[in-house]
């Protein structure tokens, strides 16, 4: 309850932050929030379109949680989905076959291209100590130049160098039904994927000798080591978790959302996973709120941007303002501490006040 409490704190003082910044840039905020929320949730096509774009932050999210429970700060999700949609672009483009044994292909391989992307920064912590900030970083950058050069190397389009050929519908999360469901949105599978991921995650955190283990050291390391836990293990394995949820990102924002893998781009839901997880509270319940929330102002900025002269920077500032909220929960479990405490001191002395009365 606290941590939502939080987490809804987060968002009031971001939405009132952007409406301070509206009014000191002469516009009306309350008109920019009724376009913002209109944006994304006027209609239904709307709607699955908000739905389509949190999908992708739903595995980002997950992937940093998942990591920040068990101790690692994981900011390579960029890289890792990066890699773990181009392994899923490969099969689509190459593997001819029934649809669902091929986007169950598609499935593994980005599994297995965002894990060993994050295998590495895992075994350099694990065995050499090296901070997974570092490495994880540099390892977004690797996987930025190898697919600047494998796309035009291997799977250049005919016409345009800069992006992979387009998959096939059947090599797609794409469904009709979903779509028509939705007005004609780009809702896709990858939303189905992605819930059936937010409860799998959720089990093994909570309810295996996995989540066990892997949540003990991150509480403590030496404690846990002390306990007879395989710390160095224990590390690898959470590494290569938190990677394969980044790699399912890259399936369904390259075979979801898009059709095909862009050179030049890395992809902004790796970072912004990192808020997802904060205002998520490292939940995955709260990661899954909190990614569409955050589709939601994705999908609104524009509409909200195209029906008033409210620029589109200021939805990011909004954005900006509830992760700056977000990442300063302990300053604000701190003051809902106080808070509750001087509550329950003034109903106790109105309790021991009635008694002397009596």
């Amino acid at each position: 309850m606290r941590n939502l409490i939080i987490s809804l704190c987060a968002v009031i003082f971001g939405l009132l932050g952007g409406a301070i910044l509206m009014a000191v840039t002469g516009h009306d905020p309350v008109e920019g929030y009724k376009y913002l929320f209109q944006g994304g949730l006027k209609t239904t096509s709307r709607f699955g379109d908000t739905l389509a774009t949190g999908t992708p932050l739903i595995f980002t999210g997950l992937s940093v949680a998942f990591a920040f429970r068990t101790g690692l700060f994981n900011i390579g999700a960029a890289g890792q989905m990066l890699f773990g949609g181009f392994c899923a672009t490969v099969i689509g483009l190459n593997v001819d076959t029934a649809r669902p044994l091929l986007l169950l292909l598609m499935i593994a391989a980005a599994i297995f291209g965002g894990a060993i992307w994050a295998f590495i920064p895992g075994l350099l912590k694990a065995r050499f100590n090296v901070h997974e900030v570092v490495s994880t970083i540099m390892m977004n950058w690797v996987a930025y130049w190898t697919i600047y050069y494998a796309v035009p190397a291997y799977l250049k389009a005919e016409q345009i160098e800069t992006e992979s050929r387009p998959l096939a519908d059947k090599a797609t999360l794409k469904a009709a039904f979903l779509s028509d469901m939705f007005g004609g949105s780009y809702v896709n599978l990858g939303l189905f994927l992605a819930v059936i991921v937010v409860i799998v995650i959720a089990f093994i955190i909570n309810k295996t000798t996995l989540g066990y283990e892997l949540k003990a050291v991150g509480f403590n390391r030496h404690s846990a080591e002390y306990a007879g836990i395989g710390v160095n293990r224990s590390i690898i394995t959470s590494m290569l978790i938190s990677g394969a949820l980044a790699g399912l990102a890259g399936m369904a924002q390259y075979a979801g959302n898009g059709t095909n893998i862009q050179i030049g781009v890395l992809p902004t839901q790796g970072y912004d996973g990192i808020a997802v997880a904060l205002l998520g509270a490292n939940s995955p319940v709260g990661v899954l709120v909190s990614a569409l929330f955050f589709g939601l102002l994705y999908s609104g900025r524009g509409f909200m941007n195209a029906m008033t002269e409210i620029p589109p920077e200021i939805a990011d500032s909004i954005i900006a303002i509830i992760i700056y909220f977000a990442a300063t929960s302990v300053l604000m479990d701190r003051l809902i501490t106080r808070f509750l405490s001087k509550r329950r001191s003034t109903t106790m002395a109105a309790t021991a006040g009635g008694k002397e009365k009596v």
